[in-house]
């Protein structure tokens, strides 16, 4: 992984943006949507980003850039048509530990704008470490399309819930599954109807545990679609190995990892309500599904 995705908090954020034709007016739109203050050094000023002079945290100089102008900043965005001066300036951004990203050029960015999703509190980025980004952009757009505008309200409806939420279910777990309740009956929905799908949704918080089965031979790749779903909502894994990257991509963070437990204490876990997965070799996956006729051995092609 090349590039560590991260969400950076904008709030007091100082942006340095070095060159004001098209391509930066791009970012600067972009960047406009934060809490970000903007400051834009350039020669010339296409109209795009003059449009932007009168909003409160932008900020423009019409004149040359100096050296001295790369300090003290969060970020920098250097967007020029000299090639030349673009590295020139990005060598002395990262020489002053500032993370600076040089407009179609990854080589010589510190970090990449991804694609981005925006439905306010909810962001999704996308990124090719800017080897296809026609590729991102298309991908977005079909996710664009795949959610719905009213996510926006939605969560801004759950984001004032939660304090509630916390006092009314102290523990932990009774919290995650009333937000998945939640969630399966509300959808992505945000009507009249969802401040009462809210309410019903802390009338059912009882969940039956579930064993989760695969083989350290099985190519975590080929599990089928479905597996994905299960194995977002487990609450521990079982394991003597290193988990393949491959199956932990597909794990919830913050599901525990634990040794393999004795048959007897893991239908005690089970018998509490709780969700395991456990990976061990073949032998002893099949004489777990001798013993829990319940679980689910995931295979390719089958769950």
């Amino acid at each position: 992984m090349q590039y560590f995705p991260l969400f950076i908090d904008t709030h007091d954020l100082n942006v340095l943006m070095i060159g004001a034709g098209e391509v930066a007016s791009r970012k600067l739109e972009l960047l406009n949507r934060t809490e970000a203050n903007v400051h834009i050094i350039a020669l010339a000023v296409c109209d795009e980003v003059k449009a932007f002079e009168s909003e409160p945290k932008v900020s423009i100089e019409q004149r040359a850039v100096s050296e001295q102008d790369i300090q003290g900043w969060d970020l920098i965005y250097i967007a020029t048509a000299d090639e030349r001066l673009n590295k020139q300036l990005a060598l002395i951004a990262k020489e002053n530990n500032i993370l600076v990203n040089v407009v179609d050029s990854p080589e010589d960015c510190r970090f990449i704008t991804p694609s981005i999703i925006d439905r306010d509190k909810l962001q999704i980025a996308i990124s090719t470490a800017g080897a296809a980004p026609v590729f991102a952009r298309e991908l977005r757009g079909r996710l664009e399309s795949w959610l719905p505008q009213s996510l926006a309200p939605l969560f801004d409806f759950v984001a004032g819930k939660r304090v509630e939420v916390q006092q009314r279910l102290p523990s932990f777990k009774a919290r995650r599954l009333f937000w998945e309740r939640f969630f399966t009956v509300n959808g992505d929905k945000f009507d009249h109807q969802t401040p009462v799908r809210y309410e019903q949704s802390y009338e059912t918080l009882v969940v039956d545990g579930e064993i989760l089965l695969i083989d350290n031979e099985t190519n975590i790749d080929w599990l089928p679609i479905a597996a994905l779903s299960l194995l977002q909502k487990l609450d521990v894994v079982y394991a003597d190995e290193r988990l393949p990257v491959a199956l932990t991509e597909l794990i919830r963070r913050d599901a525990r990892r634990e040794s393999l437990l004795p048959f007897s204490q893991l239908e005690y876990q089970y018998g509490q309500g709780d969700r395991c997965l456990i990976f061990s070799d073949k032998v002893r996956v099949i004489a777990l599904q001798a013993h829990f006729p319940m679980a689910k051995y995931l295979r390719p092609g089958s769950l």
